[in-house]
């Protein structure tokens, strides 16, 4: 049987089927769909950076203003992950999807259009929402849908597609930055944002969400905790503590330190920084390489074994990174450098970047799972905002040395942590790892 489309409240007639059930080209259809929210997650969150540059002239902005239209986007996303997750538990995966790619659509048109920096900063609102959303929902309708056996590789596509949004937003600053054009920056975003919503209007509903709501119906009312998280469940409480602290490593561990400052550190290091989005151009590419050779991997070494090699990894190159900072400049440790923070992009793609997310839609019960995932998106967006902001005011009070150092001693922490606390999740039931976190 199929996977069918709910329009309304499905009747308690047959339950509907488990993943993997449906045919592989309506799987494929539905994860090329949805995978296009990580895509615009991605490119919504690059593609400020080129834009701001010509931005800020036409706007006259101040530092400080450039700043909040940045963070704009960040506390937007922030909002958007917190607030998804119980919409997605009462109306269904799909529903918001839609709402998601909607917004996404609404907010790109009004970065088009916007004519001062106050409606700047509400289109970068309007695009946070849409991303914290996609950040919350996409992933969990990927796990949901997903045979086990491949269901690390269906929730990696989303942050494939993420990465190649990121490349995709500095490949169009670069081809817009002769004329300085940044409305037609954001305008490339409508491309993906449409399609995406004429998309999921023709993908099924999760038949994880579709299972449980026809179990509740069957019941004859409401599921219970259905407002918050059931934090006496055992398995909640131990998926919250590993979702929440990947979530503040992935943050804290650096990455997006050196995705938004990549040339800053270059030219503290004594590199010629002239051209900015080159070298984020080049960033990306890796970014996106070692995102692609993990699609593979997560469904056949296992999501711990990654993240143990990604971690020692950006530990390693976090380190190096931090001694080479203390030494004066020169050709060698220009060079190391450069080596370094390719080599903790490279480890990070491979590793925690898709497989926090993947976790983050896996480990938690049915009941609590839109909302847990929501709960970890959103420590993942504060985080990150932390970071963003403190970054190069701290390197500038402490040492840009001694804020590797502490990247460093997070990442170390981190492994650390997952030998003792993450669980392997590869080609098993999203039942048996409840089984499991219960033990």
């Amino acid at each position: 049987m199929t996977l069918q489309d709910s329009p309304g409240l499905p009747a308690p007639a047959p339950l509907p089927p488990r993943p993997g059930a449906e045919p592989p080209q309506r799987l494929t259809l539905a994860t090329a769909v949805v995978a296009l929210g990580g895509l615009l997650f991605g490119f919504d969150t690059g593609v400020i950076s080129g834009a701001l540059l010509f931005l800020k002239e036409d706007f006259g902005l101040t530092s400080f203003q450039e700043g909040t239209v940045i963070s704009a986007l960040l506390l937007g996303a922030a909002a958007g992950a917190l607030g998804s997750g119980r919409p997605a538990d009462r109306f269904g995966r799909r529903r918001v999807l839609i709402a998601v790619a909607l917004t996404f659509t609404i907010g790109l048109v009004a970065a088009v259009a916007a004519h001062d920096f106050a409606t700047m900063v509400a289109a970068r609102l309007v695009l946070g929402l849409a991303v914290g959303g996609a950040s919350t929902v996409v992933p969990l309708y990927l796990a949901e849908i997903a045979p086990p056996r491949l269901r690390g590789r269906l929730v990696t596509a989303n942050q494939v597609l993420l990465t190649v949004g990121i490349l995709v937003s500095y490949l169009v600053n670069l081809a817009y930055s002769g004329s300085g054009n940044w409305r037609a920056m954001f305008a490339v975003g409508l491309i993906p944002s449409v399609l995406m919503l004429v998309g999921t209007l023709c993908i099924p509903e999760s038949p994880e969400w579709l299972r449980r709501r026809s179990g509740r119906d069957r019941a004859g009312g409401r599921a219970p905790n259905a407002g918050s998280l059931p934090l006496g469940d055992t398995a909640v409480r131990r998926a919250l503590v590993i979702g929440v602290t990947l979530a503040a490593v992935q943050q804290f561990g650096g990455i997006n330190s050196i995705i938004y400052y990549a040339p800053s550190i270059m030219s503290r290091a004594g590199l010629p920084a002239t051209n900015s989005i080159q070298y984020s151009v080049f960033i990306g590419v890796v970014n996106v390489a070692m995102t692609v050779v993990a699609i593979p991997l997560i469904d056949r070494a296992g999501r711990r074994p990654l993240l143990l090699f990604s971690l020692a990894g950006m530990a390693l190159s976090l380190a190096t990174l931090g001694v080479t900072m203390s030494f004066p400049s020169g050709p060698s440790t220009n060079m190391i450098a450069l080596l370094a923070m390719v080599t903790y992009v490279g480890s990070f793609a491979v590793g925690l970047g898709p497989v926090f997310w993947i976790l983050a839609a896996e480990l938690f019960p049915p009941g609590a799972r839109a909302r847990g995932a929501a709960l970890c998106a959103l420590v993942n967006w504060a985080a990150n905002f932390v970071v963003g902001q403190l970054f190069l005011p701290v390197a500038d009070a402490v040492g840009v040395s001694w804020v590797f150092w502490f990247f460093a001693a997070v990442a170390s922490g981190a492994l650390v942590f997952v030998v003792r606390k993450v669980p392997e999740t590869k080609n098993r039931s999203l039942a048996d790892i409840q089984l499991e976190l219960r033990a």
